[in-house]
C-alpha cells in the first residue's frame, strides 16, 4: 500500500486503500483494521490525500506537505493535540509546526481530522512522500497546455462562419 492509493470517504471515519472502482461505488479496505466494504457512489464522496490542499496565507499545500512539517516537528506531540479536547492546544500545535494556515479558512476540525489521518498513516507507515521531478512537473505544464490549446481549437470551431451570399447578376435579355 502507498500513499497515493490512500482515500478519504465522506461519511465514514478514518483512512481507507482505494481497491477497484465501479459504475455504482467502490471497494475499500480500511488503513486501520484492514476490513474491506463496499461503499455506494450514491451515499459517500471519494477524496484521494494525494489531491487534498490545505488553504494558506500564500498558495495553497498540499496535505502531503503539511504531514512532512509534522514529521519534521515531531518533538511536539500531535497524539496529545488529537486526544485534546481543547481547541486552542490544537490551534497553537498547527501555528507552531505551520505558521502559514489561513486561520479563517481552516477549521480546528479541519486540524483534528489531519492530525488523525497523520496518526493513522504514521502508525501504518504510509508517510514515505515521492518528490516529484522536473519531468513529471514539465509533463503536467505540457498536457495543461494541450488542454488549452484543444480548449481553444473547440472555441473557434463551435464559432459559425459568417456565410457570404453569392450576388446574383441580373441578365438583360
Amino acid at each position: 500500500m502507498e500513499y497515493r492509493e490512500i482515500v478519504a470517504v465522506t461519511g465514514l471515519s478514518g483512512l481507507y486503500q482505494l481497491m477497484t472502482t465501479k459504475s455504482d461505488g467502490a471497494i475499500v479496505r480500511s488503513v486501520s483494521d484492514k476490513t474491506t466494504k463496499f461503499i455506494s457512489a450514491r451515499q459517500h464522496n471519494v477524496t484521494p490525500l494525494e489531491s487534498i490542499e490545505v488553504y494558506t496565507t500564500g498558495d495553497n499545500v498540499r496535505l502531503q506537505v503539511v504531514f512532512i512539517k509534522m514529521l519534521e516537528n515531531e518533538t511536539s506531540n500531535p497524539a496529545a493535540a488529537v486526544k485534546s479536547s481543547d481547541n486552542n492546544a490544537v490551534k497553537s500545535y498547527f501555528k507552531n509546526i505551520f505558521p502559514e494556515f489561513d486561520e479563517e479558512r481552516v477549521y480546528v476540525s479541519d486540524m483534528k481530522k489531519m492530525l488523525k489521518w497523520f496518526e493513522i498513516l504514521k502508525s501504518n507507515d504510509l508517510l514515505k512522500f515521492e518528490e516529484p521531478t522536473e519531468d513529471i512537473v514539465a509533463d503536467e505544464v505540457v498536457a495543461e497546455a494541450a488542454e488549452v490549446v484543444a480548449a481553444t481549437a473547440e472555441e473557434t470551431t463551435d464559432e459559425k462562419p459568417a456565410k457570404k451570399t453569392a450576388k446574383k447578376k441580373k441578365t438583360e435579355e
